[in-house]
Parts: structure tokens; sequence; C-alpha cells
């Protein structure tokens, strides 16, 4: 990472006690939005995860997890040259769709994906703001295949690494540009 991207983390990402509720941390990525050489510092560094070491793209799509993973992963999409693929919660898309649940710590949820949004053999970078307990990116990864795509790797904004989201995940390349 970049030392512009871990410079603009430091200074930008605000720490919010007892949000949403009493004991929590909640890490408020906003003041980052606002801050256009910030944002594009942590654009690029995202960016990176689908690059070769020699800087050439190594996919085909970028697959952005509702809802603040389609902040990021649409600029990062354009930086590439790749299309951007939303996944969203059940009932948000128009056409068809294929459907993964999972379980949540308090209940279950339903992301789903258009059938034809990753041709098969296309290759994908997952994106998000967070990689918690991992069950949204592995149910991401489920979908990519779900449509013949290969989840090359993910890309996290920050990962909260006493959930072990990382372990849920498997061998999917990951990068982190915050580790909590």
């Amino acid at each position: 990472m970049s030392e512009r991207a871990r410079e603009a983390l430091e200074r930008l990402v605000v720490d919010v006690p007892d949000f949403p509720e009493p004991g929590v941390v909640f890490k408020d990525i906003t003041p980052l939005l606002d801050d256009a050489e910030g944002f594009a510092a942590v654009v690029d560094a995202l960016a990176a995860a689908g690059r070769d070491g020699d800087g050439n793209v190594v996919v085909d799509k970028v697959v952005g997890m509702e809802a603040r993973g389609f902040i990021l992963a649409a600029p990062v999409a354009l930086a590439l040259g790749v299309g951007f693929v939303p996944v969203r919660k059940a009932g948000r898309l128009p056409r068809s769709t294929y459907a993964v649940s999972y379980a949540l710590e308090y209940g279950e949820e339903t992301l789903e994906i258009h059938q034809d949004a990753i041709a098969p053999g296309q290759r994908v970078l997952l994106i998000d703001d967070v990689l918690a307990t991992g069950g949204t990116a592995r149910a991401a990864v489920e979908l990519v295949e779900c449509c013949g795509g290969t989840a090359m790797a993910a890309a996290m904004l920050m990962e909260l690494s006493f959930l072990r989201g990382r372990d849920v995940i498997g061998d999917l390349p990951l990068a982190s540009l915050m580790v909590v």
C-alpha cells in the first residue's frame, strides 16, 4: 500500500464510540470519502489487488457488496478499466438472479447477483469496506461461481481481525488496507 493511502486511512477514518450500540467502536469512513486526494489514494491501493506484479490488470470484473462496497468498488473498476457488478440484498435486482444465504450472528442474510453479470471464465476482484466474520465475502465468492466466474482476490478497506473472517474465505488472496 502506498504511503499516501496509509496516511489517508490514519487521518480520515474516525472512531465513533458506542455506535450503533454501547461498547462498539464504529469506524466512520465518510471523512475519507469527502477527501478527494485520500479517496483516490485508497481506490488506487484497492485496485492494486486486481493487478499483477508488473501492473497489468488481471481481472475482468469488480464485484462490490451492498452497500458501502459499492462506493469503493465502482471507482476501483474504473481505475482497472473493467466492469462493475453489484451484489445486492434479496429482492433489489430487477432481472433473473442467483441467490446465496448465509448466517449472521443475529439471523440470516441473502445476497443476489444477476445471472448474466459475469460470463463463464471471467476473473473477478471482490471489494468491500469491511471484512468482519467473512460471511458476506464467502457468499459473494459463491455467487461469482454460480455465474461461472472465478474469484481471483478480495480487497477490503478494513479487516476486523478478531472476528476471523479470513478463516471463512479460505485461500482467496486478501488485501486489507487497515487491520483492526
